[in-house]
């Protein structure tokens, strides 16, 4: 079990309705620790629905889906970042 800060930005905290909150888990990876969020309620399952569009990042480094957990602290969503 570890413990990670799980932080949401835009529209997926919007969605969650947290910015950020910690979670024990038992996660190997992220796709294991979006399997068990979405499993918690709706509104996670809702935020993670198509993770295609989602970006995921371990302590401020962008990461793929299968990126291990292993010495997180902290695990980022957030939609991808459009210029203007």
């Amino acid at each position: 079990m570890i413990k990670l800060d799980v932080v949401y930005f835009a529209w997926v905290r919007e969605r969650i309705g947290l910015a950020k909150e910690q979670v024990e888990t038992e996660a190997k990876t992220i796709n294991d620790l979006v399997a068990e969020l979405s499993a918690r309620e709706e509104r996670y399952q809702l935020a993670f629905q198509d993770m295609s569009v989602v970006k995921v990042a371990i302590d401020q480094t962008l990461v793929s889906l299968d990126a291990p957990l292993d010495g997180a602290k902290e695990v980022a969503f957030f939609p991808p970042m459009t210029g203007g």
